[in-house]
């Protein structure tokens, strides 16, 4: 009986694996989880950005995976590395939900979750990935867990039904 690796990334971590592993992250607010895979090679990686622009950091070591302007790039370059084919990644997006409502005060700067999605899908259309699902938006928080030799992404809300992208 073999059981099945499951690699965990963490908050503003990336993390690669090859099937018959899998890759999860938890506790998805307005933070986004990005997948982007090879099917045809059954690889795959997994970006927890939580913020959308890496101008925001505060002091001198940009880390790439926190951002979402570095992640999607940094992501890729992984994927490939790992054996993953330029023209054959393809992505997956859950998170970027609005957890707490406010006032009009705050206006953009409050909107990290819908400014997260937003960052993500531009730097994946500048890099010529295709997002095929998502689930992005909402109050909820999400873990979400993708398996490389299926292509399948399971997504979990609280009190809800496990959903598959």
């Amino acid at each position: 009986m073999s059981t099945i690796q499951t690699v965990k990334v963490g908050i503003a971590e990336m993390e690669v694996v090859a099937a018959p592993a899998v890759i999860r992250t938890c506790g998805l607010g307005s933070c986004v989880g990005v997948v982007i895979y090879d099917s045809g090679k059954a690889v795959a990686g997994m970006a927890h950005v939580m913020l959308p622009h890496s101008s925001m950091a505060r002091g001198g070591v940009v880390n790439a995976a926190k951002y979402a302007d570095t992640a999607v790039e940094a992501l890729c370059k992984l994927v490939i590395a790992a054996g993953g084919r330029k023209g054959m990644l393809k992505a997956k997006l859950a998170g970027g939900a609005q957890m707490f409502s406010f006032s009009s005060a705050g206006g953009d700067m409050m909107r990290i979750g819908a400014r997260n999605v937003e960052e993500v899908k531009r730097q994946l259309e500048r890099l010529h990935v295709p997002v095929v699902a998502e689930d992005v938006g909402g109050h909820s928080g999400r873990t979400i867990e993708f398996n490389p030799q299926t292509g399948m992404l399971s997504i979990r809300k609280a009190s809800q039904e496990i959903k598959e992208i």
